[in-house]
């Protein structure tokens, strides 16, 4: 998709503030440093429409980003940050549930991982979390970039066995730097638009 026209909608807290477009909505989950706000710049084309924060664990809110009037990126906060109390955890963990499981325009969760490591249990939980619930997703393996061509397939089958990966799931490799994996990520998403 070429990206021409994005707004940032709405940081929204609580159901009632969600957008009424009703245009299919795709939400982006992963730890708070995974480089969410990267792969949101890259796939709309845009430097700092999500801002990167160098303090994880900045996004408290749902952030509503309406692209070409055709769909959203959801970006949720990022998980598994420890300078966050528990409360806050508990109350973002209770908005993100609460957004995931009923908000019928959600298509997809966009989950990313980190593909130099192995997802972290947080990662898996997330993942389980999606399973149990029916919801489709769609994993992007990010910084790619920094692992040499060779040893890719090696990453991608760690990242698929550490969260025994449905086979109808796709798992996207990606790199906010040099773009690969853009128009495979978008074909993801495009499919699940309809």
């Amino acid at each position: 998709m070429k990206v021409h026209n994005v707004e940032m909608v709405i940081s929204a807290v609580k159901p009632e503030q969600y957008p009424e477009d009703g245009l299919p909505e795709f939400a982006l989950a992963g730890r708070s440093n995974v480089g969410k706000s990267s792969f949101i710049n890259k796939m709309i084309g845009r430097k700092s429409m999500a801002r990167i924060s160098s303090k994880p664990g900045k996004t408290q809110t749902l952030n509503f980003y309406k692209i070409e009037d055709q769909l959203f990126f959801v970006d949720v906060p990022g998980y598994g940050y420890a300078k966050v109390s528990k409360t806050e955890r508990e109350a973002w963990g209770k908005m993100i549930e609460k957004y995931i499981t009923a908000r019928k325009e959600l298509r997809a969760v966009i989950l990313i991982v980190d593909l130099r490591h192995a997802p972290t249990n947080d990662d898996v939980m997330m993942y389980d979390f999606l399973k149990y619930y029916n919801i489709p997703s769609i994993v992007i393996a990010t910084k790619a970039d920094k692992i040499p061509k060779g040893k890719l397939d090696k990453h991608k089958k760690v990242v698929k066995e550490t969260l025994q990966m449905d086979k109808n799931d796709p798992l996207v490799v990606f790199s906010s730097e040099t773009g690969h994996g853009f128009d495979q990520a978008w074909a993801e998403i495009e499919k699940r638009m309809g």
